[in-house]
């Protein structure tokens, strides 16, 4: 595989006296072997550089002299601005799921990958790794809402459905937030995975072939994916949300289900389903640009000036000219370092949800008084990965005491709230590494064959 550019720095630094601002998790949310490195943070007298660095440097330094250049940092750009920032101190890579996702195959001399994010992410570089490479999460219980509405067991019965109706003509392509079992049924069906980034690529290979589409699990990527493409959204059909309305419906009994094009998962991702029309005009109408992420629902990012991936929406921020002024609709620890960043370009940037106390009505253009809303929504499951996780981690596999549940393997699920774990083994996990591998594998080709 060939192609990717490599991550290139955020540029984000620590500043003396800016507060470490990520909340602190109740002790018992901590693995028994992570407590003692959660109670010395605690017990720090803020959260401040000037405290916290020797902390960590006491810890982390000597798992970096003892790893050497085996050693590979990651954390995804949704991460609460200190981990971003000190996984970047400690020299390693910030970045999208697209990117993150390619680090264990294109860097092969990297035998400990250290993950900062959320699950499905580490799994998905764990599918793509070598036998002589190890995944590690800084924490098991960071999940991802959206996947947490498209477990296999849920899929599993429409799954069923699908298949009995359409047999062969059927493919699935899964969006990157999702395990990979449901990878594998993608690679199962001749579908692929796909990222925010290359979505449109994805699907539009998706439709040459001719088949029934099921989209999985994120309806607003979906819906916004297929307006991009030019397809009749007539011909979209959104399933219900599995966590609200159930997974005992039939398939037959949806309208539309016989014309339908392609399917929609009903999953959705709550940081991104804040953002509205009036937001986007409030802003368009004092004159700022307007970007989102396309996870959100598409009358928002229809009315605004371009949409795109974190690393559209970055980039698309830090090449402005000085003297721009850009409303950025996405996670909020993701747009407080973008704005951090921009300000030292002369560039203006503001949270999409950060607005005052009136709108533009939609229909009728007019402002009109509306309440307040709470900027800088942020994932609060990939949040969960904070200072003592990072610390205690690189501590314990420096000493090999690291806990096994820290270890991921491909078609590991892991619950977010209890930290249960079920893994495959035997001829199971074989044939789901190899058809989620093949999912993957497929976007890879699909990407990098028109870049």
């Amino acid at each position: 595989m060939t192609g990717a550019q490599p991550i290139a720095p955020t540029g984000i630094t620590l500043q003396p006296e800016i507060p470490i601002c990520q909340g602190d998790l109740p002790l018992d949310w901590y693995q028994e072997e992570f407590k003692p490195y959660a109670e010395e943070y605690i017990a720090l007298s803020d959260r401040t550089p000037e405290n916290v660095l020797p902390w960590l440097d006491s810890y982390i330094k000597p798992a970096l002299d003892h790893f050497g250049e085996s050693l590979l940092l990651l954390a995804h750009y949704y991460m609460g601005g200190e981990i971003v920032k000190l996984v970047e101190r400690y020299g390693g890579k910030v970045a999208d799921s697209y990117a993150l996702a390619l680090q264990a195959s294109r860097n092969p001399e990297k035998k400990v990958i250290v993950e900062s994010a959320v699950h499905f992410m580490a799994e998905t570089i764990a599918t793509l790794a070598s036998d002589d490479q190890q995944v590690w999460i800084t924490n098991p219980k960071a999940g991802c809402t959206m996947e947490m509405m498209a477990k296999d067991w849920m899929v599993k019965p429409i799954e069923d459905q699908l298949l009995a109706k359409y047999g062969d003509d059927l493919l699935v392509v899964a969006y990157m937030n999702t395990s990979g079992r449901i990878k594998a049924l993608a690679g199962r069906t001749g579908g692929a995975v796909c990222t925010s980034s290359n979505a449109h690529l994805v699907v539009d290979w998706a439709r040459k072939q001719n088949k029934k589409i099921l989209f999985v699990p994120d309806e607003h990527l979906g819906r916004n994916t297929a307006a991009k493409l030019g397809m009749d959204l007539n011909k979209v059909v959104a399933f219900p949300n599995p966590l609200y309305e159930g997974i005992d419906w039939k398939l037959d009994e949806l309208p539309g289900v016989d014309e339908a094009e392609m399917y929609l998962w009903g999953g959705f991702c709550g940081v991104h389903t804040v953002f509205t029309p009036e937001q986007v005009l409030w802003w368009k109408n004092k004159g700022w640009r307007v970007i989102i992420h396309p996870e959100s629902r598409l009358e928002a990012v229809q009315l605004a000036d371009g949409s795109g991936s974190t690393a559209y929406l970055w980039n698309e921020v830090m090449n402005s000219p000085a003297g721009s002024k850009i409303a950025v609709g996405t996670e909020g620890h993701f747009v407080r370092n973008l704005k951090e960043q921009a300000a030292f370009k002369g560039i203006q940037v503001a949270h999409l949800a950060d607005i005052t106390s009136e709108v533009t009505s939609v229909a009728s253009s007019e402002v009109t008084s509306v309440a307040s809303s709470e900027a800088g929504c942020g994932c609060a499951t990939m949040s969960r990965n904070d200072p003592p996780h990072l610390a205690g981690m690189l501590d314990l596999l420096r000493k090999g005491e690291a806990p096994d549940l820290n270890l991921v393997l491909a078609g590991d699920t892991v619950d977010e709230t209890t930290a249960k774990r079920e893994r495959l083994t035997g001829s199971d996990r074989t044939r789901m590494v190899s058809d989620a591998k093949l999912a993957l594998e497929r976007m890879i080709q699909i990407t990098e064959s028109t870049s």
